[in-house]
């Protein structure tokens, strides 16, 4: 009795506890992409589920058959072989699930890669994030203008984020967006996005960067385009313009509240894409340089050469 009545108190706080919880981030999508990949985690969860409780039930089902019975003591079980259908459920299922899942994996990757579905035909806002410790630093070439711990974009609109970083690995995340991507130092990654609604969403670094990493956050405030227009034009007349004496301040280690200004640190300081990129070892100006330098070379030596026989 006693038993029962503490099984009662822990079912019904846990439902209690429970029924004020928000949703996970994660399973409430604001956007194509975050909805695809809530699919995704649901679908995986229902998937095991029904796994678990085969499993459970198989187990059960075998305690109760197979369960120690009252025999003599000179019993001998009888000799059985393997069951080949047996072998053949125990491999052939996990296979199966296994590819199904990277099937579905695969695809879902190629759909989060590419812009949202449905803003194919749209202009994207490109957003160059990059990240010091420990902040966030948000740069809009097209607009002119760089906010620090926090991000307006407008909604339904394709959003194209060049992620990078002045200091350590990071990892750039929206999850009611979308899922996370590295920034690192010497490149830049491209992450696509869009937000399907307005609304006030958290961001945040997810990749450990030292003791300042559980403060690495920024907000997101997603408005109407009419709206993000409007909020442009009001940092174009009242925010100060962002000098390079101020960027490399902004850089320091530290924690910052949210600031807003003028122009971007892309002018003094641009991401490393391109010929500034660090990954970039086969431009055709590097091989073409490789090659110059590798004539000039040769040329040296056939001189050397041609004054050592002059001299004897």
């Amino acid at each position: 009795m006693k038993i029962k009545w503490a099984f009662l108190t822990i079912l019904f706080t846990v439902a209690t506890v429970l029924t004020g919880c928000e949703p996970l981030m994660v399973l409430d999508p604001k956007g194509p992409q975050a909805e695809t990949q809530a699919k995704d985690i649901m679908l995986s969860i229902g998937l095991m589920s029904i796994i678990v409780l085969v499993v459970f039930g198989i187990l059960i089902y075998m305690l109760v058959k197979y369960r120690a019975s009252k025999q003599s003591k000179d019993y001998e079980p009888p000799h059985i072989e393997g069951s080949k259908l047996v072998e053949t459920i125990c491999v052939g299922v996990p296979i199966l699930i296994v590819g199904f899942l990277s099937i579905v994996s695969t695809q879902s990757n190629y759909k989060v890669e590419a812009t949202p579905e449905g803003y194919e035909d749209k202009e994207p806002l490109v957003v160059y994030a990059s990240t010091s410790n420990w902040k966030w630093h948000f740069s809009y070439p097209e607009e002119n203008i760089e906010t620090v711990n926090y991000l307006y974009i407008p909604t339904d609109r394709p959003l194209e984020f060049k992620l990078y970083s002045y200091g350590p690995i990071t990892s750039f995340w929206i999850p009611q967006l979308g899922g996370q991507k590295y920034a690192m130092s010497d490149m830049v990654n491209t992450l696509h996005l869009a937000a399907d609604e307005p609304g006030e969403y958290m961001g945040r670094n997810a990749n450990f960067s030292g003791k300042g990493f559980a403060e690495n956050t920024f907000n997101v405030t997603a408005m109407p385009e009419a709206e993000f227009d409007e909020w442009v034009d009001e940092v174009h007349q009242t925010a100060k313009p962002l000098t390079e004496d101020k960027f490399d301040e902004l850089l320091e280690p530290g924690h910052l509240g949210t600031s807003t200004y003028t122009g971007t640190h892309l002018e003094f300081s641009p991401a490393p894409e391109g010929e500034n990129g660090g990954h970039d070892h086969g431009s055709d100006e590097g091989s073409h340089e490789g090659h110059d330098s590798h004539e000039e070379h040769e040329e040296h030596e056939e001189h050397e050469e041609h004054e050592e026989h002059s001299n004897h």
